[in-house]
């Protein structure tokens, strides 16, 4: 029964995904988003640590210690910050968060709307997203690229006081003239 549910969970996740993707353009990023949660290493334990109100891999993490699920999903889905983690070619500055391309932040946007949707159901509020991403924030230090984080954090924050018409109309906009310009 778990597994059902989770298939359902990570499918409807997916499907809000890609309808939000495709209504500002970014049609691979929809087609694209989140395979590697079908692979056995992400699904399986997804699985095993469902819930329902959260992602199993914070289960699987407060069992084990880390999660399995997450470091793999991370290493193979550019919409992660944490994809881009790499050493800086700054002498001793050490590992830090390099600047995510656009269209990896963007996707990164729906997925923080789409996963608050999922998980929050009727509860969900534009506001959610942001909140959720604010309580983290503070920790992330240079874990995420300063422009990088500077970009969510202002999509995340027009979506709480715009609404999701308005802040997805101007990511069209965004997106539209990236790619007039060849940039995506």
């Amino acid at each position: 029964m778990k597994a059902l549910k989770h298939l359902q969970t990570i499918n409807h996740h997916k499907l809000l995904v890609m309808k939000h993707c495709f209504k500002v353009g970014l049609y691979k990023q929809g087609l694209l988003h989140d395979l590697s949660k079908y692979s056995p290493t992400e699904f399986l334990v997804g699985c095993k640590y469902y819930q329902g109100t959260r992602s199993p891999n914070n289960a699987e993490r407060e069992a084990t210690g880390y999660s399995t699920a997450w470091l793999h999903h991370k290493g193979r889905n550019k919409h992660h910050y944490e994809y881009w983690i790499d050493y800086s070619i700054v002498p001793g500055e050490g590992i830090v968060g390099q600047k995510m391309p656009v269209k990896y932040v963007y996707e990164m946007f729906m997925d923080r709307i789409a996963a608050s949707k999922t998980y929050l159901g009727d509860k969900y509020t534009d506001k959610e997203p942001l909140q959720y991403y604010e309580k983290g924030a503070a920790k992330l230090g240079k874990m995420i690229h300063p422009e990088t984080a500077a970009l969510i954090h202002k999509l995340l924050k027009m979506l709480a006081e715009k609404g999701e018409r308005a802040t997805f109309k101007y990511v069209r906009e965004q997106v539209r003239e990236l790619k007039r310009q060849n940039m995506i």
